[in-house]
């Protein structure tokens, strides 16, 4: 069986009132909760108290920026989760965005490729308990050792959505994540990362007969991720550029209404899994045999269903 992960905390609910839904979800068949970080909770805490209410998962964040913490905290971070959740954690570490990190954090969006490789290599020798001290491209580590060094270091994945990230995934860390792709999509990945590293994949759900709601609370996300340059460039090099063409230029004249109206049906279908829980679960089903090896279901808000009543139509043992 693949795994079938669930991004926690879910949208509407308290992350204090998730106590119950994350504690049914390996008896639902799901094996992952991952956490994200942009403007809600941070990326460890839920992750820390999950690690408490289903000692069946594994946990990971998807992701932690590389610039918003110094690397030694980024350390000492992975080393507690490692150590609540012993073999259960994998650390997920990527850019974030020029928007998270320098227009919201004030931080400097410099050398997106370098930042990620020298954090990758420092947390691989931090969390393997050595004492560091290096000067690397983009940032200096004097004498930084871990007093609570995991005794198994987690395995460490990056965000990777373009082929250099994606090489640099494969090269040398233990997993890719990416996300707003379709399973054909999987294939183009798969060209680049080879067959065997795991591809970990966020996939936003919404659970709904209603095809125009889901296709309008669909058009609102995209609008938003798309017009980010780094998801701008993903999609052109997945071949949609000339499909959100007219979006992207809707977009940059300022006319929000427009660039929502003229994001095609099929790109909306494209990248939303949307309709019944059961056709819902079939479409996740073919990411996986495209070679997903970890979907990560994100629930977005329709059809009437509560969080905990997606999440259970939603598992994997429902159908």
């Amino acid at each position: 069986m693949s795994r079938w992960g669930m991004t926690i905390p879910m949208t509407g609910l308290a992350l204090d009132e998730h106590r119950e839904i994350v504690a049914e979800l390996s008896g639902l068949g799901y094996t992952d909760a991952w956490s994200a970080e942009t403007n809600g909770t941070d990326a460890f805490t839920p992750l820390a108290l999950a690690s408490q209410w289903d000692p069946g998962l594994r946990l990971g964040p998807a992701i932690v920026p590389v610039y918003t913490r110094g690397p030694a905290l980024l350390a000492q971070q992975a080393a507690t989760l490692a150590n609540l959740a012993p073999g259960r954690f994998v650390m997920g570490i990527g850019t974030s965005s020029e928007t998270i990190v320098q227009r919201w954090n004030g931080i400097p969006f410099e050398e997106p490729y370098k930042r990620v490789r020298d954090t990758l290599r420092f947390l691989r020798k931090a969390l393997s308990g050595e004492k560091v001290t290096e000067e690397y491209d983009t940032f200096a580590v004097k004498g930084f050792r871990l007093d609570n060094a995991p005794a198994t270091p987690p395995p460490i994945v990056l965000a990777a959505l373009r082929p250099g990230m994606l090489r640099l995934a494969a090269r040398e860390a233990d997993g890719a994540i990416t996300n707003w792709l379709a399973p054909k999509d999987v294939r183009t990945v798969r060209g680049v990362i080879g067959e065997d590293l795991e591809l970990i994949a966020r996939l936003f759900v919404c659970p709904t007969d209603d095809a125009e709601e889901a296709r309008r609370i669909g058009r609102w996300m995209i609008a938003a991720y798309m017009t980010v340059p780094v998801y701008r460039a993903f999609h052109e090099w997945l071949g949609r550029g000339e499909a959100l063409r007219p979006m992207n230029e809707a977009w940059a004249a300022g006319d929000r209404k427009k660039a929502l109206e003229v994001i095609p049906d099929e790109v909306v279908d494209d990248l939303i899994v949307h309709g019944s829980p059961e056709r819902c679960r079939a479409r996740v089903r073919e990411y996986v045999d495209s070679g997903l090896t970890t979907p990560v279901l994100a629930v977005v808000p329709g059809g009437g269903l509560s969080p905990a009543e997606a999440v259970r139509a939603l598992a994997p043992s429902a159908g």
